[in-house]
């Protein structure tokens, strides 16, 4: 529990540090999102429950940094914990048409039964084409005890603004594998193994106001081991439709 503090503390005073002038001197911004699940990479992290998030961001020449907090409804893929804080900074510059970016990031679990957090980076392309935006990218997180092992995850997504109209689609595929140093808690963020994702979904955007809905799914068997699937919550990890409203300020 102390070391849990401690991590979250630690990576808490950074984020304020990189934050805090970020505000003061270049741009930043807040928002509120209601969803109806906290879902990442296919996986549900609250149990197919509703969750409350807060997010701000900020600037400072070619770095920023952001911290989302979430709540996760003593979630049983992360231990059993209340909620999560996720703390990142990163950069970007452009190589012609293409963006270019780099992030790290810290993810840090309140109120988890054990040792949770994990750490992972990643590195991206963007590309704009008239009212289309299109990415890909990796994410990787090296091999820890938390996560039993590492994890990388390739996607690609896109987004496009429908002419005319306040309406944006967007779409994502990706894919999760890596090596594993623990079966019981690889299961966490891969449950069955290496697995594909995919997302179609609609957003309405007005002002400060975001509404959204996607459709999300994965590849991942339903079938049960109760001994493997400690962290798998694999019943949260099927096709769905998730709902969500967002404000910015």
């Amino acid at each position: 529990m102390i070391r849990r503090v401690r991590l979250a503390g630690v990576l808490g005073a950074a984020s304020c540090g990189l934050i805090t002038p970020a505000f003061a001197q270049d741009a930043g911004s807040v928002t509120l999102e209601v969803m109806s699940e906290e879902e990442r990479r296919g996986l549900s992290w609250s149990e197919g429950r509703a969750a409350l998030a807060g997010d701000i961001r900020g600037s400072r020449g070619r770095l920023d940094a952001s911290a989302r907090a979430v709540t996760l409804r003593n979630s049983v893929r992360h231990g059993g914990a209340d909620a999560v804080v996720d703390l990142s900074v990163g950069t970007g510059w452009d190589l012609g048409a293409v963006r270019i970016r780099t992030d790290a990031t810290g993810h840090a679990f309140v109120g988890a039964r054990g040792r949770m957090d994990y750490v992972e980076a990643g590195v991206s392309a963007s590309y704009a084409y008239g009212p289309l935006y299109a990415t890909v990218g990796v994410i990787g997180a090296p091999s820890q005890r938390a996560i039993g092992g590492s994890n990388v995850h390739v996607y690609a997504n896109a987004n496009a603004g429908i002419p005319g109209t306040p309406f944006t689609i967007l779409t994502e595929l990706g894919h999760s594998s890596g090596s594993v140093s623990d079966p019981v808690r690889a299961e966490r963020l891969r449950p069955g193994g290496s697995y594909t994702n995919w997302r179609l979904g609609l957003e309405h955007r007005r002002d400060r106001l975001t509404i959204g809905v996607d459709y999300v799914g994965t590849d991942i068997s339903r079938t049960a081991n109760a001994t493997a699937d400690r962290f798998a919550d694999r019943r949260n990890a099927g096709d769905r439709i998730i709902g969500r409203v967002q404000v910015s300020f």
